[in-house]
């Protein structure tokens, strides 16, 4: 309804200050923004009504340009073939596009497309590409390959063992652990430890007084969680002949001991050799033990007593005895303040038998030994288990997700 005595036409008042973004105001368009100078745009347009009694009214409509949202690259404005060759790219070496970068950044692959003679595309597009295939360039781990041709067999062999722990310590056999952690540094923080308080974490003196280094040489009952120990300067092959001796005494005695070691030259020495020979009543031969083969073979033997088990090449975090110096390093060792090495020695010891005493349990043991196989395809990583199954697509239906649960490992069948 118009009311009488009222002209009605529009003239756009300027605001206080201009924005450099919006241009060319008129009576019947909306401004028109310019996305290069600024990322906002007015709000509203404001409208003066003057009647011819000069009485005005002052009209605020909102501006179209209020109602847009930013652009979006859609989903198929990149086809698959061109999402496939910038993985393809990301998952090789920098050089390989003569960049002299040793990984990739978002930079360097948007200079790298042309190259492919692929179309240009943003760093948003390339994130979101990579991030829907869970791929992280800038991301490395370290990785250590295992040259043993029978590492197989030994590490199933050594699972089994683990496995069966118990009921092998019921029927007199028990699984023995062993290893030695060396290089334990004994340091004086040279300021006093500030405790923590609220909203603040304890902070430690950087400066530090050494006193020396020692050498743990524990052993760890599988069955049971208890550790026994030698605390020492050096980790020679007597050191460790006469460690495996305080073991066996202070264990009862048992039908057979299946020890658990790595290839460190001192675990199966001359010295261990004679050691075992005489545990098992068998002649010792030093001429027929003159290479680490021969050695390792002897030890091994089934029908002795005390039969040794030595984990594969670069294997050995097979040993469990590396999962207790774990706990050791974290509990005792990264936060020590140590006055002297008297004092070193002394709480490390209250500490082992505080452990065997309140703490120490047996470790449960999953990894058979079987190596892990996906059951899933690549399009099943991190991300699509968090937000869906399909690799480049939206998130699926419910009843996909239903039907479709993820299963990240599973054991070989057989």
């Amino acid at each position: 309804m118009t009311m009488p005595g009222w002209s009605r036409w529009c003239e756009p008042i300027p605001p206080p200050k201009l924005w450099p973004c919006a241009v060319g105001y008129s009576s019947g368009s909306p401004p028109q923004i310019n996305p290069r100078m600024c990322r906002w745009r007015p709000r509203w347009i404001v409208s003066v009504i003057r009647s011819a009694d000069g009485v005005s009214a002052i009209l605020r409509t909102a501006s179209p340009a209020c109602k847009m949202r930013r652009a979006r690259v859609g989903r198929g404005a990149f086809p698959p073939s061109e999402r496939v060759d910038v993985l393809s790219i990301a998952t090789k070496k920098p050089a390989t596009y003569h960049c002299p970068a040793t990984r990739w950044s978002l930079d360097d692959l948007v200079a790298a497309l042309p190259q492919h003679r692929l179309r240009p595309m943003s760093r948003s597009s390339l994130w979101r590409i990579l991030e829907e295939a869970d791929l992280k360039p800038h991301r490395s781990v370290y990785w250590l390959n295992s040259h043993d041709p029978d590492f197989e067999a030994k590490a199933h062999d050594i699972c089994q063992l683990y496995v069966q722990a118990l009921r092998f310590y019921q029927q007199g056999r028990v699984v023995i652990c062993a290893d030695e952690k060396t290089g334990m540094q004994i340091l004086q923080r040279a300021y006093p430890t500030q405790p923590v308080q609220p909203g603040k974490p304890e902070k430690r003196e950087h400066e530090y007084i050494r006193h020396g280094v020692r050498a743990l040489l524990a052993s760890f009952v599988v069955p049971t969680g208890q550790l026994v120990w030698n605390l020492g300067q050096t980790r020679t092959s007597a050191d460790w002949a006469a460690h495996l001796m305080h073991v066996v005494q202070q264990l009862p005695a048992m039908q057979r001991y299946d020890w658990v070691v790595d290839n460190l030259n001192t675990h199966w020495s001359l010295a261990v050799c004679r050691l075992v020979a005489h545990w098992c009543h068998v002649p010792y031969r030093p001429q027929a033990l003159q290479r680490g083969v021969q050695r390792r073979a002897f030890l091994s033997d089934p029908t002795h007593q005390h039969v040794f088990h030595f984990t594969p090449k670069h294997g050995s975090w097979l040993n469990q005895v590396e999962l207790w110096f774990s706990v050791l390093a974290r509990r005792f060792l990264k936060r020590g303040d140590f006055a002297s090495a008297h004092d070193f020695e002394t709480r490390l010891g209250d500490y082992m038998e505080i452990y065997n005493t309140h703490h120490a349990h047996p470790y449960r043991w999953t990894y058979t030994g079987q190596p892990l196989v996906r059951a899933t395809p690549f399009s099943q990583t991190r991300r699509q288990r968090r937000q869906g199954r399909a690799w480049f697509s939206p998130r699926p239906q419910r009843f996909e997700r239903a039907l479709y649960p993820p299963r990240p490992y599973k054991r070989s069948a057989g």
